[in-house]
Parts: structure tokens; sequence; C-alpha cells
């Protein structure tokens, strides 16, 4: 966690707010939830569908390539559930013992490390159910244009906000 400047009347100048690190350490950690919350429940919906999957009638005709997509799919949503539970486990597991500047650090990571697990899951997903649908080598264009979006939506578009930021404090 980075050191960050006080002015004179004791407000943090990188957050505006007068708070302790153990204050905002407890701030960010309940922001880092509510967003968690949104994340696994996204995640548990996508992994069980795709666990009903196999149990499928038409799964026994899928190909062999569609097969190793449907596992790659599997293995990458128990990664992304494993990345995104990971915060809760932690920070039970590191309760009490005056760590949570330590914890909302590690599980920001791990929530990051979700979020691109997640988007490799999605794009996974959608790989398997378009090339079932579609039957051509329309899914991978899709597939490809699906991730460039969520590329931008997760990450460029909060990146060029975060250097915005840093620009106009710099002036």
């Amino acid at each position: 966690m980075t050191s960050t400047s006080h002015d004179p009347g004791g407000r943090d100048r990188d957050t505006g707010r007068d708070e302790t690190p153990e204050e905002r350490a407890d701030r960010r950690w309940g922001e880092l939830l509510q967003e968690l919350r949104v994340a696994q429940t996204g995640v548990q919906i996508l992994f069980g569908f795709l666990l009903a999957v196999v149990f499928q009638p038409r799964f026994a005709e899928l190909s062999d390539i569609d097969r190793t997509i449907y596992v790659v799919t599997v293995m990458l949503g128990s990664a992304t559930a494993a990345a995104l539970i990971g915060p809760v486990s932690y920070h039970r597991l590191v309760a009490g013992r005056r760590l949570k500047p330590q914890t909302v650090a590690w599980a920001s990571r791990l929530t990051v490390l979700g979020l691109v697990l997640l988007l490799c899951t999605m794009c996974s997903t959608l790989l398997l159910i378009l090339r079932v649908a579609l039957h051509n080598s329309l899914a991978l264009w899709l597939v490809a244009g699906m991730a460039l979006w969520f590329l931008i939506c997760w990450f460029v578009i909060p990146a060029r906000a975060v250097a915005r930021s840093s620009r106009e404090r710099e002036k």
C-alpha cells in the first residue's frame, strides 16, 4: 500500500477524506466486498450452467474440439470462482491480526485476477455456445468482438479514467 500525503488540516490529498489508514482499509474492504458480491453471483450462475451442460443429452454429440473447449471453460470457471472467493477466505484466515491494509491489497489483486479469468471464462463459454449454434468460423469473430468489448468496458475505460485523474492531479 502506498503512503499518502496529508494537508495541514489532516485530509488525505489522494482521497479527499479525513481517515486513518485503518479506516481507509475498512472502507476499501467494504467497497471491495460489494464488488465481489456482484462478480461472484454472475460466476456462480455461469459455473452452475457449465456444470449442468455435461449432463444434457446433446453433450454426447459434441465434437472433440468442442469437448476440449468445454473442459477448458469449466477449468477457467473453477479458477475464476477460486480467485473471486479467495478474498473472503484470506480475510477470514487473517482476521483479528491487524492485517487489514495488506488484506485489502491482496484481495484487490485476487479480484483483478478473477476479472481476467472471468473474461477468459466468458469468451470460452461464448465460443462453445456459438460453435454449437452457428457451425462456422463466424463464432470466432463474434467472440473476438465480445472479448474486445469486455476489455474496453472492464479495463480500458477504468485505465483511461485513472490516467486522466493522474494528469489532472499533476497540474
